[in-house]
């Protein structure tokens, strides 16, 4: 399927790694211009550098800390003055810390919602003139399954990511017909973070193989394996095309069937 994104530009925040970076990769190759980011200068360089293998459009790298009003004006700033406008925009973040509720501090809530929530607000409306003008105009916030079913030990994640859900479907509404807003929630895929955990455990004994590590990993994912973050890319990709035209306010979970609800 063409998804035919020539001459448009994507945002894709949180993109040095992960999931935010195969969904770079996925955007680009289908023909958008990029820009990707990170608060490393080091990562975004080499973040570019992989985006563009296989990219049919142009990239741009931006140093930003997504927390930092100031670095969003500037990220939304340079795409502009750069490709002239701003059609797609992803936001990602990475997590929060790991914790009970009993166990995390206050501090940390104000953190995590400032990461996870104020970023999105802050790029969305930053972004939402040029969106406007766009004939094409997208938002996909790639979110977490936490915000359906809560995950052990993530009290962080299940609390605060719920917002994004609801700013989501808040301006998929007041935004509409100009620009749709749709969030992606993604469960266990094979990213570096995952590879770290899976590969931490088989130096601790608790698996004999990295293989035996990923396969724990999927244990109760119906499809029986943990997800390919190129395949999300594309997930995401789609739902940012005009193949994915009439889907506005919508919820996808990536999870190969975790989630019962």
């Amino acid at each position: 399927m063409e998804l035919d994104f020539e001459g448009e530009t994507a945002i894709v925040t949180a993109s040095s790694s992960g999931l935010g970076k195969a969904s770079a990769q996925a955007l680009a190759a289908e023909g958008a211009n990029v820009v990707v980011c990170s608060r490393s200068e080091e990562r975004v360089d080499a973040a570019v550098e992989d985006v563009r293998e296989n990219a049919a459009g142009s990239v741009l790298g931006v140093e930003a800390d997504i927390t930092d009003p100031d670095d969003i004006a500037a990220l939304v700033d340079a795409t502009v003055e750069t490709f002239g406008g701003i059609d797609h925009l992803v936001t990602s973040a990475g997590g929060p810390p790991s914790g009970s509720a009993l166990e995390i501090e206050e501090r940390d809530w104000y953190e995590a919602f400032d990461l996870l929530v104020m970023s999105v607000v802050r790029l969305a409306k930053r972004a939402h003139p040029h969106l406007v003008e766009s004939d094409a105009g997208t938002v996909t916030a790639i979110t977490s399954t936490s915000v359906e079913e809560p995950i052990d030990s993530l009290v962080l994640s299940n609390s605060v990511r719920r917002a994004v859900i609801g700013f989501v479907k808040t301006i998929a509404r007041e935004w509409a017909p100009d620009v749709r807003a749709n969030a992606v929630l993604p469960g266990a895929h094979e990213t570096p973070r995952i590879t770290d955990l899976v590969e931490a455990a088989v130096e601790r004994g608790d698996f004999d193989t990295y293989e035996a590590g990923l396969d724990a990993w999927a244990e109760d994912i119906p499809l029986g394996r943990v997800g390919d973050p190129r395949k999300f890319g594309d997930a995401v990709s789609f739902l940012a095309s005009d193949r994915a035209g009439f889907v506005n306010g919508a919820s996808l979970p990536v999870d190969g069937g975790r989630l019962r609800s």
